[in-house]
């Protein structure tokens, strides 16, 4: 996964992340829309709304809290939420 920083301001962060799709952009949104300090996470992929980019673009906006720290955040929570599947599925088979 290839991530490269478009905008980053005080409250907020626009970055293009490589090589995924819907699936995980909405999973990672989702997570990050579940934290306290988040006031918006938003994601685009369509490349003729967006100047002709092709890759993901996510937006997070914070309520005062380091963009990039509310990322690490949620990128942590979707490993728990997966952790929390993956044995939820064991443990029903």
């Amino acid at each position: 996964m290839d991530l490269r920083v478009v905008e980053q301001q005080e409250t907020e962060l626009r970055i293009e992340i490589a090589g995924e799709d819907h699936t995980f952009m909405n999973v990672l949104k989702g997570a990050l829309l579940e934290l306290d300090d988040v006031a918006a996470a938003t994601y685009d992929m369509n490349p003729e709304q967006s100047g002709g980019q092709t890759e993901p673009l996510l937006t997070i906006k914070t309520e005062g809290a380091d963009p990039i720290d509310t990322l690490e955040q949620g990128a942590a929570l979707v490993g728990e939420q997966t952790a929390a599947f993956r044995d939820a599925f064991d443990a029903a088979r």
